[in-house]
């Protein structure tokens, strides 16, 4: 974990509710696909956690959706705007158990951090698919940028408005894969664990106290013992996790 200032280069609307914004500066920190940074906002006393969406050199980027204060303050900041933030955290994705054809499954704003896990696999030759899931066509995002680093895209809407209608795990049933990776709501995520035919990682959304451990505010139970969302977490294998009924 390193506590850096970065500086908006760039925050632009994707849909009616979800931002892109670029910050520039050192994030050497940030290692692998899957991690989180932890943003500082003027007059709130949380930070606020948000996925990595993609790294280069000397800039990360993220995709946020507007749901509260927070974020309705970050959607109004204008380039040029210098901001506190944590980086390194969290564990990221392992490449490793991937296989020659991984699936990559993304609700809502899960979708983000699986755009630099795919970008890092399709570097890797592997073949990647991947199911982008929404409620309705209004909503889809990032559907090209999935499409132009190579990957098949599939994108699935509850209300049938685009694509397949239903939900992830309605898409990923007709696909051959060795792996899958996931990130989205909880109720998505089950889903998708009582689907697949392979193992996989998922990545939990929580709310975050801290960010890093200390406040054991994220702590949840897993088969091998509690574990904390933001620092042993927030991705897990699927082996490991155990639901509350």
């Amino acid at each position: 974990m390193k506590q850096v200032f970065l500086t908006v280069t760039a925050n632009i609307p994707l849909t009616e509710t979800v931002f892109e914004m670029v910050l520039k500066g050192d994030v050497s920190e940030v290692k692998n696909s899957g991690e989180f940074i932890n943003i500082k906002l003027e007059g709130k006393y949380l930070r606020r956690p948000i996925s990595v969406c993609d790294v280069s050199e000397n800039s990360l980027t993220i995709v946020y959706k507007v749901v509260g204060g927070g974020t309705e303050q970050m959607s109004q900041m204008p380039v040029g705007t210098k901001l506190d933030v944590l980086v390194g955290l969290g564990n990221g994705y392992d490449l490793a158990p991937a296989g020659d054809k991984p699936l990559l499954l993304g609700g809502g704003v899960g979708v983000p951090p699986l755009y630099n896990l795919a970008k890092r696999l399709i570097a890797a030759g592997k073949q990647v698919s991947v199911v982008l899931g929404f409620n309705t066509k209004a909503e889809v995002f990032y559907e090209d940028e999935f499409k132009k680093l190579g990957a098949t895209v599939y994108v699935t809407t509850a209300d049938g408005s685009y694509g397949i209608k239903g939900f992830v795990t309605d898409a990923m049933k007709d696909i051959d894969y060795t792996y899958f990776y996931t990130c989205g709501p909880e109720p998505m995520l089950k889903a998708v664990y009582t689907a697949s035919n392979t193992s996989g990682q998922m990545s939990f959304e929580e709310r975050m106290g801290c960010g890093f451990g200390a406040c054991m505010g994220c702590s949840c139970k897993t088969l091998t013992g509690y574990k904390r969302i933001c620092k042993e977490g927030p991705v897990m294998k699927k082996e490991e996790i155990l639901w509350e009924n």
